[in-house]
């Protein structure tokens, strides 16, 4: 299982560690941003999604797995992704994974209409995209699954979508809180049939568990 202080998963091969850290280091190109369904671009590859609430950190892991600075826009203002952000990972003609950064959810100061639509563009992405492989769902390590998190795994589930959950901003933890904090969510989410059952702890900031997201997210190029 995975170590408190973001060690590596003993049933990670060095092979999977060294693929996911040549993968993540590959050009990483911005395709385009989709506000409506029929700008989706055409599923050519196996692709994976990051979604999570406002201001968990989502912009902040994407480019921590990159190794980039400003792939994704982070900002002080929560909510600010409101569109499907697609980018190619590695060549086309290689291994390679499309990476869909989703709208944030549970951005209070958002209208009813909006946080609708936002709601309905990522519904409709999720269930009709055969090529995802998986949704990387990310939790504040710190507050543990919040109800915005539980509607959105209830949705993974309803739709058969594969999703790892993946706890956010560890640094901000002692060692006794992130290991009572990570079981917590191991514990939940065994009762959701979508769910990969071992969370990943990670923290962009101290590159706590990037290494080991790379791996798991990797595989998937060429599963």
């Amino acid at each position: 299982m995975t170590d408190t202080g973001g060690a590596v998963d003993k049933e990670l091969e060095p092979e999977a560690l060294a693929f996911g850290r040549w993968l993540f280091a590959q050009g990483c190109d911005f395709l385009l941003g989709a506000v409506a369904l029929d700008q989706v671009p055409d599923a050519t590859g196996p692709e994976i999604a990051f979604a999570g609430r406002s201001n968990v950190g989502k912009s902040s892991l994407v480019n921590a797995l990159t190794g980039r600075k400003t792939l994704a826009r982070t900002s002080a203002t929560p909510g600010r992704t409101r569109e499907l952000n697609f980018f190619r990972l590695g060549a086309v003609d290689g291994p390679h994974l499309l990476m869909v950064d989703l709208p944030g959810y549970g951005y209070a100061r958002a209208s009813k209409s909006l946080a609708r639509t936002w709601q309905s563009l990522m519904r409709g992405y999720l269930r009709g995209r055969a090529n995802l492989r998986r949704v990387v769902l990310l939790i504040d390590a710190r507050h543990g699954i919040k109800a915005a998190d539980r509607e959105m795994m209830e949705m993974l589930d309803a739709a058969a979508v594969s999703y790892q959950v993946v706890l956010t901003k560890a640094d901000k933890l002692t060692r006794a809180e992130q290991a009572k904090n990570l079981e917590r969510v191991r514990t939940e989410i065994a009762k959701h049939v979508a769910a990969h059952p071992v969370p990943v702890l990670t923290s962009s900031l101290k590159n706590i568990g990037i290494e080991e997201l790379r791996a798991r997210l990797a595989a998937l190029a060429t599963a």
